[in-house]
């Protein structure tokens, strides 16, 4: 694991969770611990400090010790809110930041070379940014943003009411990278009820 010290991670954690009937994906239990435990140990390891991109009262995070966001957009914008927010709290907090790199609150299995392999693709193929792929399914969620498209992300969203991720990204080039892990998606989400012993039997396999 290579920890990237121009690269802040964000988490996103905003979204409504209706399929599990509300509430905070990142804080069901997976193996003993939240679910957030899982994606904040393998994010930490690579890049240089972390901000959880969350709604609502931020006091239920405050164990985690980590700076909490807001969507700067109303209204539940989708994941570009998300982006956006955590790219404006890279731009204030941390000046020598290029790039920040998302991560979805419910994944705990994504891979911990995630963001040295997608640093490695834009910088091979000369591209803007980069999302993880698995399957032949784009996981826009898991990206690598740069920082100084800041400006053009709040006027999509803002301005011209963008809020799909794959509309905004086709202004740009972006460079999907391929991930496998062997018997299981990598990018396996918590997004309802029924996929909790699906990862238990994985987080199990993990741990043989």
């Amino acid at each position: 694991m290579t920890v990237r010290t121009n690269v802040v991670g964000c988490i996103l954690a905003g979204g409504l969770a209706r399929r599990m009937g509300g509430g905070d994906k990142g804080l069901i239990e997976l193996a003993g611990r939240p679910v957030m435990d899982h994606v904040i140990e393998r994010f930490g390891a690579q890049v240089s400090s972390i901000v959880l991109n969350a709604n609502g009262d931020p006091a239920r995070f405050a164990e985690y010790g980590l700076p909490v966001v807001p969507d700067t957009v109303d209204g539940f914008a989708g994941p570009l809110a998300g982006v956006l927010a955590g790219l404006c709290w890279a731009a204030e907090n941390v000046p020598e930041a290029e790039w920040l790199a998302t991560a979805a609150t419910d994944t705990p299995f994504f891979p911990t070379d995630f963001v040295s392999r997608l640093s490695g693709a834009i910088e091979h193929q000369d591209a803007d940014m980069a999302c993880a792929a698995s399957d032949g399914r784009n996981h826009p969620v898991f990206g690598l943003w740069p920082v100084s498209l800041k400006d053009d992300l709040q006027s999509a969203l803002v301005d011209e009411d963008i809020r799909k991720v794959d509309v905004w990204t086709a202004r740009h080039k972006l460079v999907a990278v391929e991930f496998t892990a062997r018997g299981f998606d990598p990018f396996f989400n918590v997004n309802r009820p029924d996929d909790v012993p699906e990862a238990e039997r994985i987080a199990q396999e993990l741990a043989a």
